[in-house]
């Protein structure tokens, strides 16, 4: 059975764009991360993984700004992308869950490759960790702390006495979750959860970010 002329054209045309696709870009024949991109696969929050699809959108900014001296681009997405990859956490390790969190931190795990560096002053912090139970007396430090937090701001409560008290949730000097002192963003469950839940935790945060608009309507 012999191919036709639209096929050997069809196949023509896909080799080139398996060579290289930036030149289907150049001819409009493909967008990039979308849903007629064989080579870029999005994320769940939408973005397009790594492969010949990213690189061929690098190619293109590159290009772009290579002849017109400027890119353009969506303001939100922008602020938020580098909100994302530099957030900076003010620990507050209360109890046995710091030890998860210092364990996030380590080699094994290494959140610095997601650009969450640690700092100790509440000043330089855009993210708070409340990991441990916290008690009646540390929930006014605790307040404190956030409010000299710059804007804007988030929280992630990790494990259960954070959430709700945990073991500790009936005692007289417990408070029944650190949401009752500042808002939460992020609850991580677990007793004491696991350094990859804080690590999925961040990552939700950060979907969590780039869904909200940076201007205020």
């Amino acid at each position: 059975m012999g191919v036709s002329s639209d096929q050997k054209a069809a196949d023509l045309k896909t080799d080139d764009l398996k060579a290289d696709p930036q030149v289907a870009l150049n001819r409009g024949e493909l967008v990039a991360g979308t849903d007629n991109d064989p080579f870029g696969r999005r994320t769940e929050d939408g973005l397009v993984g790594p492969g010949a699809g990213q690189d061929a959108i690098i190619r293109g900014v590159n290009q772009e700004l290579t002849d017109k001296g400027f890119v353009v681009a969506n303001l939100d997405k922008l602020v938020n992308w580098a909100r994302t990859g530099s957030m900076w956490p003010m620990t507050f390790g209360l109890a046995c869950c710091a030890v998860e969190m210092m364990h996030a931190y380590m080699p094994r795990y290494d959140l610095d490759r997601f650009g969450v560096v640690v700092r100790a002053s509440p000043r330089q912090s855009d993210v708070m960790i409340v990991a441990g139970t916290l008690c009646n007396k540390m929930a006014p430090a605790l307040r404190k702390v956030y409010d000299q937090m710059a804007e804007p701001r988030w929280v992630i409560s990790m494990g259960s006495c954070a959430n709700g008290g945990g073991y500790y949730h009936y005692s007289y000097s417990v408070t029944r979750g650190c949401d009752r002192i500042v808002p939460v963003d992020i609850y991580v469950p677990g007793c004491p959860p696991t350094a990859e839940a804080l690590v999925y935790g961040i990552l939700q945060l950060q979907k969590k970010i780039r869904r909200t608009g940076t201007i205020a309507r």
